[in-house]
This record gives structure tokens, C-alpha cells and sequence, in this order.
């Protein structure tokens, strides 16, 4: 028998990532806090549930995609969370981004209820959601990392177990660290480029093809050129990530001196009302420093 999946968190990343584990042919029961979402993917053939109680019972792993380890913790261990309704040899997996340290908290608790858990976080944003095309950062028991696995498969192309639980969690935040200051160094490049008067499409084709060519400038281009910064991924929601890069960092020692002064940009972006902006309208900030814009008329 197919293994029942329940999905919890329908936002930006998890309808999509929903929508392809019923495509792969999983029974699907979802949850989310607005019910247009959960109208939607009902319509395509998942069942919806009231809360993630009612969710545990019905399904043999369970799959969260939410927004910080808040909405993480109160989702598995709150008043109608998961904890309630789990039983013994279930799987959950997180797919969040939140604080590894918060990631082994909760495995601790569900493992009281005989849970195992894995937590995955993903990159690759709306795109890869939708293409199923997804990077996915495991951390886990081997066993319970195989037991994901063709979850996974039917989510991403990238799949790598990298290690205990939680180190999926520090990979997805040293991702993040890359990505930040990728985008920000190719707001401040371009905007340097443009106020001198060179071409920004033709720049962005000539950087594109040497070393600093990138996924973050292969795939941003276009929204950088038209100023279209409809969001793929927030830039409040990246801004939390470098929040907890800023908490794990310093859980374990290590210092992040290029994140924390990217997270003042994008602290600065938040103030000029722009944090549900796409995150690489970062660039909207180099802009107005200059008093220049890189994008077409």
C-alpha cells in the first residue's frame, strides 16, 4: 500500500511540493491555516483535516513546511499539534527552515511518542518547488532517511543525507548564507555597472559566462531586468534566516561577519517596506544608494 502522506503549510513552497506528491500518486491529507489552499489541492484529490491532530492519525508520515520554529514547535507540540494525535513508528519530517537547535528539541519530544524524525529543509524556491526539482538537505537517523527518501524523490533532484538530526537544518542556513550575499553582491555590481553607463543585460550575459556566473544570477536575471520582484522567496523570509544563522552561529562558536552585515541590508529593505518583496530586490537598495536603476524602461 502507498505510504499516506500528511502535508501542513501550503504557502509559496508546500502547495507546489503538495501538488507533486500527488502527482507521484501519494494519498494526501493537508492542513493549512486559510482554507482556499486546502480548497484547491481537495479539488485535485487530497482530503483536508481541521488541524494537525486530525492530521497525524489519518497518515504514516507527516511533512511540514512552515514558516519559523515557532509556527514548527507549536504545529508538533502544541494544544492540537501533532504530539496529540501521533502513534508509535510514524515518520515526521520537517521541511521548514528554523533553528537546528529547535529541530532536535522536537525530535526529542516526538521520539517519546515513538516518532522518528527527519528534518529536510529545501532550496531552490518557487521554482524548484514547482519543477520538483528541489535541493534537499537531510539530517536524521540512515533509517529514517530511507524511509523519506521517495518522498523526497518525488520533491527534488538533489537529495543528500548529511549526517544527525540538525544538520540538515545548518546546511539550509550555510545555503542561505551563500545566497544572501550572492544577491547582494549582484545588486551592488550591477548598480556600480549601470550608474557608469554599461549596459545591464549586456553585463549580466558577459558576467553570466565567467567565474562570477551563478544559480542566483542565472535565475534572478530576468526579474532583476524587469523589475518584476513578485517574491519566490521573501525578503522577510530570508531576513528570518539570517536571524537564525546569527542564533546557530553562535550556538556553535563560529563567526558570520558578511551575514550579519547582509542582514542589516535587508533589515534596511524591511524598514522601506519592502520585505515581501522577492529577496533579490535587494538590488532596490544599491539603487537608491546610487541614485541610479539597473532596470528597463
Amino acid at each position: 500500500m502507498q505510504t499516506r502522506v500528511g502535508f501542513i503549510g501550503l504557502g509559496i513552497m508546500g502547495r507546489p511540493m503538495a501538488k507533486n506528491l500527488l502527482r507521484a500518486g501519494f494519498p494526501l491529507v493537508v492542513h493549512n491555516r486559510s482554507r482556499a489552499a486546502v480548497d484547491e489541492l481537495v479539488q485535485l484529490g487530497a482530503k483536508a483535516a481541521a488541524s494537525p491532530r486530525e492530521v497525524a492519525p489519518l497518515v504514516d508520515v507527516i511533512i511540514t513546511m512552515l514558516p519559523n520554529s515557532p509556527d514548527v514547535e507549536l504545529v508538533a507540540l502544541g494544544q492540537d499539534g501533532l504530539r496529540e494525535g501521533v502513534r508509535h513508528g510514524q515518520l515526521f519530517i520537517d521541511m521548514s527552515t528554523i533553528n537546528p537547535i529547535v529541530s532536535q528539541k522536537i525530535a526529542q519530544e516526538m521520539s517519546s511518542s515513538g516518532v522518528a524524525m527527519v528534518d529536510a529543509p529545501v532550496s531552490g524556491g518557487e521554482k524548484g518547488a514547482i519543477e520538483a526539482a528541489l535541493s534537499i538537505m537531510a539530517g536524521g537517523e540512515a533509517e529514517a532517511f530511507e524511509r523519506a527518501l521517495p518522498i523526497f524523490q518525488a520533491l527534488g533532484k538533489t537529495i543528500t543525507h548529511m549526517g544527525p538530526l540538525g544538520a540538515g537544518g545548518f546546511t539550509k542556513l550555510a545555503n542561505q548564507i551563500i545566497v544572501a550575499i550572492n544577491l547582494s553582491a549582484i545588486g551592488e555590481a550591477l548598480v556600480f555597472g549601470a550608474k557608469a553607463g554599461v549596459d545591464p543585460e549586456k553585463m549580466i550575459r558577459a558576467l553570466s559566462g565567467g567565474l562570477a556566473g551563478s544559480k542566483c544570477l542565472d535565475q534572478k536575471s530576468e526579474k532583476i531586468l524587469t523589475g518584476d520582484f513578485a517574491p519566490g522567496f521573501k525578503i522577510d523570509l530570508h531576513f528570518k534566516d539570517l536571524n537564525l544563522i546569527h542564533d546557530a552561529a553562535q550556538s556553535v562558536g563560529a563567526p558570520v561577519p558578511i551575514a550579519a552585515f547582509v542582514e542589516q541590508l535587508f533589515a534596511a529593505l524591511r524598514v522601506r517596506g519592502r520585505g515581501g518583496l522577492d529577496h533579490s530586490g535587494v538590488i532596490t537598495l544599491f539603487e537608491d544608494l546610487a541614485g541610479t536603476q539597473v532596470r528597463r524602461k
